[in-house]
């Protein structure tokens, strides 16, 4: 059989597979992301029904899937908000660094893996996984939450931190030299510069090349932009990613609202595509060793975003619910995590480093869209409301 042919009947019975699972989480009412990432694992090497013929379009799907992921979050918020939520947000970006490198960076090292490793497997448990977070916030309907800006500002400071990190792991896992390492660094890190002035410089002249009220022309002019953009940072060591969310960030008005309508099939299509092929790169006989230490490390890194997204909406006088839905909404780590990690292991930092990586996002992947939702419980919320009620009552006792 031609490759092509077999290529378009492995994509079409997955995606009539993935259509039914989406339509059984949505009945039951929970996030069809793990169930994608199942279906990913189930198809992949090691799996029960491994495809080869699909890969690459699966590969390459996935990249697309992030790119419109971001820059579909981007469009949602105008450079003016960027810089007022960074602002406001900087102390809580500081705080999910501490509580959540650290813990990784000291499992490294107990484990005997050495510095290098504790430095990747930090960037590893520190950054969520803008994708799936973005995915979530959609799936719930949550965009218009008043504790969605605090979330959205902890996930662009991490992602703008990886201008920084990621130049320095590379420098630290080939060896190189403190000037051929710094030189990638200041590369990395002023196209990111130039990326954000010209977002808030020139933005309203950007969006003016494109037809707002022009369907076609608008969704080729805005994803051939994001895409070109989005390659250009990744060939000068800054995330593909990042560079997507900022080109969103820079259209905005009437553009902008726009171009979310048209733009939000092709970010479903690719944003599924993005988590099948995640399952599908995961081979299942790697993860069960590195299960155990995997399952220690995401309850405590779970727990450790918990608490720092609840005091990032804490400190932005959020309610006590909406605290607890920008922590746990937090706790996915995804995309940077693997390239992170996949970054060391084909340096030869530590060859286990890899399946436990593996095994701790597919963890945190699955378990965190399941978390999103329990403050939307009716049992949370009865809870929430007997301790206010218990507090408001203890008030005026101690007042007398």
């Amino acid at each position: 059989m031609h490759d092509t042919t077999l290529l378009l009947i492995e994509v079409g019975a997955l995606l009539l597979v993935l259509s039914l699972l989406g339509r059984l989480a949505i009945r039951f009412g929970v996030s069809p992301i793990p169930l994608y990432l199942l279906a990913g694992l189930a198809v992949g090497h090691g799996g029960f029904f491994p495809l080869d013929a699909s890969q690459d379009f699966f590969e390459v799907g996935s990249e697309i899937g992030v790119i419109l992921l971001l820059a579909m979050l981007g469009l949602e918020y105008s450079p003016t908000e960027l810089v007022r939520n960074l602002k406001q947000a900087r102390v809580a970006g500081v705080l999910d660094a501490v509580l959540n490198a650290i813990p990784g960076a000291a499992f490294a090292l107990v484990l005997g893996w050495g510095p290098v490793a504790a430095v990747t497997l930090a960037g590893v448990t520190w950054v969520s996984s803008s994708g799936v977070v973005a995915k979530v916030l959609r799936d719930l309907r949550r965009l218009s939450n008043r504790e969605t800006p605090v979330i959205l500002s902890v996930l662009v400071i991490e992602d703008l931190a990886m201008a920084f990190y990621l130049p320095v792991l590379s420098a630290l896992v080939i060896g190189a030299g403190l000037l051929q390492g710094a030189t990638t660094v200041v590369i990395a890190v002023s196209v990111v510069v130039v990326i954000l002035l010209a977002a808030l410089r020139f933005g309203k002249m950007l969006s003016r090349l494109f037809p707002a009220n022009l369907a076609e022309p608008l969704l080729l002019g805005v994803l051939g932009l994001t895409m070109l953009v989005a390659g250009l940072a990744e060939q000068v060591s800054v995330s593909a990613a990042v560079g997507a969310f900022l080109v969103g960030i820079a259209i905005s008005g009437q553009v902008a609202h726009n171009a979310t309508i048209v733009l939000a099939p092709l970010r479903d299509l690719f944003a599924t595509v993005f988590f099948v092929f995640f399952g599908i790169a995961t081979d299942p006989a790697e993860i069960v060793p590195a299960l155990a230490p995997a399952l220690v490390l995401a309850a405590l890194t779970i727990a450790t975003k918990t608490l720092g997204g609840y005091l990032a909406a804490k400190r932005a006088g959020i309610g006590i619910p909406g605290r607890w839905r920008a922590g746990l909404t937090l706790t996915p780590r995804g995309e940077f995590s693997i390239v992170i990690a996949g970054l060391a292991v084909s340096a030869g930092v530590e060859p286990k480093l890899a399946p436990l990586a593996t095994a701790y996002v597919l963890i945190t992947v699955i378990a965190g869209p399941l978390l999103a939702r329990i403050p939307d419980a009716a049992w949370f919320k009865t809870t929430v409301r007997n301790r206010r009620l218990a507090a408001e009552a203890r008030e005026p006792a101690q007042r007398s």
